[in-house]
């Protein structure tokens, strides 16, 4: 009844409206950037004009998805608009967006660290990815799922899901791919623009992370520093999924990628099989995700960071273990 309450909230905030702006957390991944671009069509199928702002780039991978050139990247919102739709964010820090306090705003989000922090919250920690709630808005809205806006959100939830391979991924998970590919996202051509177009930066850099790979028990870590960046000519978006290459290892639970930012700052991805849950551990410094899947950022230098998030991890693990003996 609540959920329902809240998507109708979402709703009747659309219809009062004429212009609105969608955004999602920085450093957009597929999810994120599928669902603003479904979002927007939404909004565009009611009659209404919808602006796509973030603050990070597009991502190399996602750029072939149906108008993803009309995403603007920007620090701050000048325009007046109706209300802000934030989709994945726990706050307007999550969007590194100067200009929207005091602002309407529409927070979607299906994180189980999401908080009620906008005028309408619409969270559902059973979707299996914000995509799916932008889908479910689509249908009581009776827009028609086009194959262009099919395409982005198949997008969203092949690729927030692990390609279906996270905990939570049931046979509502699939039901729901295959009504998108019912109409016209197709599933071979989208996995190949996501998973075989990848910058040779991106495999150079994997090797550099690779190179550092470390294991101890249950735990396995890797990094990259700022001059394997440097040398290798990556962007940011490159790292994404590398950590994936750890917890692929036969016995390990836990995986952690930490990237140089400077000499005082570093980004974490982490990644477990189950048993601990890693969203926990990023909310500690103020990041967050799914349980399976999360990231957040600590104080450097590198070293330092490491040992810090290996110590919470080991404990962490130890705990669990502990538990279910």
């Amino acid at each position: 009844m609540g959920e329902r309450h809240n998507i109708h909230a979402v709703l009747n905030a659309l219809e009062r409206g004429q212009r609105f702006l969608v955004s999602a957390h920085a450093r957009p991944d597929g999810d994120a950037v599928g669902s603003m671009l479904a979002c927007a069509m939404i909004i565009e199928q009611l009659g209404k004009q919808a602006d796509m702002v973030s603050c990070d780039r597009v991502p190399l991978i996602y750029r072939s998805l149906p108008c993803s050139s009309a995403m603007r990247q920007a620090v701050r919102v000048e325009d007046e608009y109706d209300a802000v739709i934030l989709l994945e964010c726990d706050g307007i820090e999550r969007s590194r967006l100067r200009g929207l306090e005091g602002r309407f705003l529409i927070n979607i989000d299906h994180h189980a660290s999401g908080r009620n922090f906008a005028n309408v919250n619409w969270i559902d920690t059973e979707a299996c990815a914000v995509a799916e709630m932008v889908y479910e808005l689509a249908m009581v809205a009776g827009v028609r799922i086009t194959p262009e806006m099919a395409t982005c959100l198949y997008t969203a939830v092949l690729t927030d899901t692990g390609l279906f391979c996270y905990d939570g991924t049931d046979a509502h998970t699939f039901e729901l791919a295959a009504e998108l590919a019912r109409h016209g996202a197709r599933p071979a051509a989208i996995a190949k623009d996501v998973y075989f177009s990848h910058p040779t930066s991106k495999m150079m850099l994997l090797g550099a992370a690779l190179s550092n790979l470390r294991r101890e028990g249950r735990i396995a870590w890797m990094w990259v520093t700022h001059q394997d960046m440097l040398r290798t000519s990556a962007a940011e978006e490159d790292c994404e999924g590398i950590v994936n290459y750890a917890i692929a290892i036969a016995g390990v639970d836990v995986a952690i990628f930490l990237r140089e930012l400077s000499t005082h700052r570093v980004r974490l991805s982490l990644r477990s099989k189950g048993q601990v849950n890693v969203a926990r551990l990023a909310e500690r410094f103020g990041g967050g995700g799914h349980q399976h899947a999360s990231g957040c950022t600590l104080d450097g230098p590198l070293p330092d960071a490491t040992e810090i998030i290996l110590e919470i991890a080991r404990r962490t693990l130890n705990a669990a273990v502990h538990e279910v003996a």
